[in-house]
């Protein structure tokens, strides 16, 4: 007997059941193919192209002359290309589905973006050529800045820094060569951090040598100004807060935070990492805000993870922007320069914070996406990231326990467990069973403030459908919490390429080169 899932999908009962217990024989499932390891596909010395026979012999290596094969996989070109056409049919990507991981703002690139990248004069470009034969990326990092500036309400830039912890590190180090120049980095030790903060904000200000403190948070998810106003003094060098917060809330107090600071002679270095509920709506500058890193891929839509290349520039205050590191970039008569010397402007710049001068890619992407959506455009990237969080949290928080539930939320809807309590199914739980419904999970367990907590960010990208979409998956799954439908949850994912792993083992003894089992060698003999 069928019936209709919450999504308008035929289904039998006990569908999950079924489907366990019946695997398939070739581990393949309906147009899902198995794949195994590149290595274990290898065979017979294949390759998909001819090479000419090298010139040299190699005679002038000595002893480093290779003696045994060089164990790469031998892959016909077919074999190669479903190899990997097969892995992507296992990753979870936001071209296939929502991505709601709270506080990373995992929203759609558009391709545009992605064809300017790819414009020669950006892409085929080296950073030792002339500064004359780059005068074109030299003016684009120019623009850039001047957007970023603008859109913030700082009068500097560095550009340079890769990401957004590269991108503190950079805040930090200006502060503490302001504090240098001033002769007060001797009492200046220590730098103040909220509860909720990211946790490379304090993991920053340890690497930059200040002892961190701790700020409270009140009940209704914000900095504790009391507190605060309490641990701020002549030894305060710095504090780091995010607005809005890691908890998808604005800071109300975030002006009598800044003054506040200011009178102790500290500076304050917001975290930046969330600019995107705000971007067109709010100047940081306007706020009090000394330093501030804006992570390119959150707020204007650059390519996100997968270990960079990426961009993290740092805005700074005219207190802090003698301080910048170097290089940047300058105009005159005679066209664009960059200035990379500690000399004129630029002489009290702390150093370098990288060889060169950024990732020109992610520069490409988010200017296009700037100039593509216009001033007006991007407040409204601010509304309706704002507006799609405020949707699911009203749509869920008769199932589901809002952490904060006080008040509309910013860009993302946080969650606690407490609605859970008595069902035997934890956040984990919850979280492997999305995975059953194609949904990538929501953040978990952070911030640690919250309990069980599970933070949803679904940006401005989304639509009203797949939204909706979404909502029916988590209220069907709530529903079947609460309904003792535990089985459901602690097998979970069902359907996954791969059941649920032993995470902490994975983590603490990861298996991270393939070896050949005795006796596989396969190939013509």
């Amino acid at each position: 007997m069928s019936t209709m899932n919450t999504v308008g999908r035929p289904t039998t009962p006990n569908a999950i059941e079924h489907d366990y217990k019946h695997p398939t024989l070739t581990g393949g499932r309906g147009l899902l193919q198995d794949e195994h390891l590149i290595f274990e596909s290898d065979g017979w010395g294949k390759t998909g192209v001819d090479l000419p026979e090298p010139k040299g012999d190699g005679s002038d290596l000595g002893d480093l002359v290779r003696k045994d094969p060089i164990g790469l996989p031998g892959l016909s070109e077919p074999e190669a290309m479903r190899h990997y056409v097969r892995l992507s049919q296992k990753n979870h990507a936001i071209d296939l589905a929502i991505y709601p991981l709270g506080s990373c703002t995992m929203k759609h690139n558009p391709r545009l973006n992605e064809k300017m990248a790819r414009l020669p004069g950006f892409s085929d470009i080296h950073p030792l050529q002339p500064q004359s034969t780059v005068q074109g990326a030299l003016e684009l990092m120019d623009q850039l800045a001047h957007w970023l500036k603008t859109l913030t309400g700082m009068p500097a830039v560095a550009m340079s820094p890769k990401a957004g912890a590269h991108g503190e590190l950079c805040g930090l180090m200006a502060i503490r060569a302001a504090h240098e120049a001033s002769g007060e980095h001797v009492k200046r030790r220590k730098v103040l951090v909220p509860t909720s903060a990211h946790g490379t904000n304090p993991a920053t200000a340890a690497f930059v040598g200040y002892t961190v403190v701790e700020v409270a948070q009140t009940e209704d998810g914000r900095v504790d100004v009391a507190d605060l106003a309490s641990k701020l003094g002549d030894d305060v060098a710095a504090i780091m807060v995010t607005n809005p917060n890691t908890c998808g809330l604005f800071e109300r107090d975030i002006l009598e935070i800044s003054r506040l600071t200011h009178e102790a002679g500290a500076y304050f270095y917001c975290d930046g990492a969330n600019f995107n509920a705000i971007v067109g709506r709010v100047r940081p500058g306007d706020l009090g805000v000394d330093a501030m890193h804006i992570n390119l891929h959150k707020t204007f839509s650059t390519p996100h993870g997968g270990g960079g290349p990426g961009a993290g520039p740092v805005v700074l205050s005219e207190a802090l922007a003698p301080f910048a590191p170097a290089p940047w970039v300058v105009s005159d008569g005679d066209g664009f320069q960059l200035v990379e010397r500690a000399e004129g402007d630029a002489a009290q710049a702390f150093g370098r914070l990288c060889a060169f001068q950024g990732q020109m890619g992610m520069y490409v992407r988010a200017l296009s996406y700037m100039m593509s959506h216009g001033s007006d455009g991007l407040r409204q990237v601010a509304e309706d990231a704002v507006l799609n969080a405020n949707y699911i949290k009203a749509r869920l928080q008769d199932l589901m326990s809002p952490a904060f539930p006080e008040g509309p939320c910013m860009h993302e809807a946080l969650f606690d467990d407490e609605w859970l309590k008595g069902t035997e199914v934890t956040t984990l739980d919850f979280a492997k069973a999305m995975i059953d419904e194609g949904f990538h999970p929501m953040t978990m367990y952070f911030p640690l403030v919250v309990h069980g907590a599970m933070l949803i960010e679904p940006t401005e990208t989304e639509s009203k459908q797949e939204l909706d979409r979404f909502i029916a998956a988590m209220r069907a799954l709530a529903e079947a919490a609460k309904a003792g439908d535990v089985d459901r949850f602690k097998g979970a994912p069902f359907h996954a390429p791969l059941r649920r792993l032993d995470e902490t083992r994975a983590a603490r003894q990861p298996v991270l080169r393939w070896t050949a089992p005795e006796g596989s060698n396969i190939a013509a003999e």
